[in-house]
């Protein structure tokens, strides 16, 4: 049978990009649907933005630190109206570098929704029908938004919060993942009012134990007016403010309130489960090891496959997917020990198990420094940092590396080449430390802190 292409990708996400530049490249016709903006997640309303608005909220802090430190500052405000612009002219820019790249190729883009008619054939919203060999679903994730009363029509997400006509002097962030601590740091940084309701009873579930306590310590230090064990029972709209109700009876106002409150695969009317699909409890695509699905035709590759949610890994899964179906040689994605940073302030960089996954696994050496670093002591501000490491007693191989202090996500990256490695304690404590940094802690921690 002729098809019209050999790989059509939906979704133009970096995993999706990323997969059909590189079949293009090499020789295969490739097509590739698009409905909102080349990117996807990570570079539209993500990563980037969102890092921008990180690097953003430490000048204001910064400043004071500089006072501290002698300089002699007027001090000023965050203006948004200033902000923004540039912040859409680089996403501009770098969505032109998507397309670019991608059309540079050789594949053939669509600015359409596309879903599946069948295993071998996908409908775009122009009403143009083409046949594909093989069909790759990227189609990222989603905010969820709780059916919380006045959410839907007050609330807003990640999504939406880069388009804010105006800077909100009061802002509640509800949630207690990542994304939710990020932009409570943020907006706190920026000079808001921020508040963040968590109904669990910590903040960052699934991270280290120890970690989640030393942050939230340090969130709350620092200005965000944190609570746990708290949900919003309603909302509404009063005098141009937005009302809030708390479960535990309290009353506030805000100018926004964003929903942070998880992400679920985007894998609604695509036609899925039409065409023979598997979606898992979420709506995730189940997929094999080679981010194949339940119909031999179709894969699946990043967050919409809920696997490891993060862009690294899910342009990890797009050329492994070409080299398994296209170069002949298959590949599975490395999903071990990938590393990941969360952009509080303070940061935090983590890769491999946290001290409550290894201690389920085996007997462990835990490994833990916290203390003021010099640049923070000298001006007599009351913050700590914290180097952790886990240790396998048997083997003495480093299980888990967690860092949390200002520049944690750079600092985890190099970590991570020595965990991926299978570097042991002995491996860290012959490295010659930096001096004087506060990254040295992580190859002179000598005695365990516990052991379990």
């Amino acid at each position: 049978m002729a098809f019209d292409y050999d790989l059509f990708v939906i979704g133009g996400g970096s995993g999706g990009v990323r997969a059909g530049r590189v079949a293009a490249q090499g020789g295969a016709k490739v097509g590739l649907a698009e409905e909102f903006r080349m990117g996807g997640t990570c570079v539209i309303r993500g990563c980037v933005p969102k890092k921008l608005m990180v690097f953003a909220s430490g000048h204001g802090p910064a400043i004071e630190a500089a006072k501290a430190y002698g300089w002699d500052h007027a001090g000023g405000k965050f203006n948004w109206t200033k902000f923004q612009p540039m912040l859409h002219k680089e996403l501009e820019r770098l969505e032109g570098i998507y397309r670019k790249n991608l059309a540079g190729a050789g594949a053939d883009i669509f600015d359409a929704r596309a879903t599946l008619k069948d295993a071998h054939t996908v409908e775009l919203s122009t009403g143009e029908t083409f046949t594909a060999k093989h069909i790759l679903v990227a189609t990222g994730g989603r905010p969820f938004l709780p059916d919380t009363p006045g959410a839907a029509e007050l609330g807003i997400t990640s999504n939406e919060v880069f388009n804010l006509d105006a800077f909100p002097e009061r802002i509640l962030i509800v949630g207690g993942g990542y994304i939710a601590c990020e932009f409570a740091c943020i907006f706190n940084g920026l000079g808001a009012h921020t508040a963040q309701w968590y109904r669990g009873a910590q903040i960052l579930r699934g991270f280290d134990d120890e970690v989640r306590g030393f942050l939230a310590e340090h969130i709350s230090e620092r200005g965000v007016d944190l609570h746990v064990g708290l949900e919003v029972e309603r909302m509404e709209r009063r005098d141009g403010r937005i009302w809030v109700k708390g479960t535990d009876g309290r009353e506030d106002v805000f100018d926004q309130v964003l929903f942070a409150t998880g992400r679920v695969p985007n894998s609604g009317g695509l036609g899925l489960e039409e065409a023979g699909v598997k979606l898992g409890r979420k709506g995730e695509i189940v997929v094999d090891d080679y981010s194949q699905s339940s119909v031999p035709s179709i894969y699946a590759v990043g967050d919409v496959t809920d696997r490891i949610n993060l862009t690294p890994v899910a342009i990890r899964e797009g050329a492994a997917f070409v080299e398994t179906v296209f170069n002949g040689n298959p590949t599975k994605p490395d999903h071990e020990n990938v590393a990941s940073a969360v952009f509080t302030q303070p940061e935090y960089g983590t890769v491999g198990l946290s001290e409550e996954e290894a201690r389920a696994q085996e007997p462990i050496d835990v490994y833990c420094a916290a203390f003021r670093p010099m640049q923070k002591s000298f001006i007599g501000v009351d913050e700590r940092v914290l180097f952790k490491l886990i240790v396998s007693q048997a083997t003495q191989k480093v299980l888990g590396c967690h860092i949390v202090a200002d520049g944690a996500g750079e600092m985890i990256q190099l970590a991570a080449v020595a965990v991926k490695m299978g570097a042991t304690k002995e491996d860290f404590d012959r490295t010659v430390a930096v001096h004087p940094t506060m990254s040295e802690e992580i190859v002179l921690m000598k005695t365990p802190t516990r052991r379990d």
